[in-house]
């Protein structure tokens, strides 16, 4: 059930996805962590930073429709935010952390 990614949207992806996958889980992690929560540290994070997390995980000849649908998702939302530059932007806090929960720290330098 692998889904063919092409160049484009593969090489788009990891550049609007600045995190690695060890900085989103710790990222994740963080940013579910309350005084309220009780979220296992592998399942934190929203559900479309979980899947990020995962394709980020995995060879590209192990992504799937579901996969390439999130990546395509996920350059399209944070393109929408940001300028096609994506040079490092302060902004508001709520806006930074919504758009680390995806893998893009707008701070992080291309």
């Amino acid at each position: 059930m692998s889904a063919q990614v092409d160049d484009t949207l593969w090489n788009e992806f990891h550049r609007v996805v600045n995190m690695t996958s060890r900085e989103l889980q710790d990222w994740l992690r963080t940013d579910a962590a309350g005084p309220d929560a009780e979220v296992e540290p592998e399942h934190a994070g929203t559900p479309s930073g979980q899947e990020v997390l995962d394709i980020l995980r995995k060879r590209r000849a192990d992504l799937t429709e579901h996969d390439a649908d999130r990546m395509q998702r996920v350059v399209d939302r944070v393109l929408a935010e940001r300028r096609d530059d994506l040079e490092p932007t302060a902004g508001q806090q709520y806006w930074r952390r919504r758009m680390m929960r995806m893998g893009h720290d707008p701070l992080k330098p291309v």
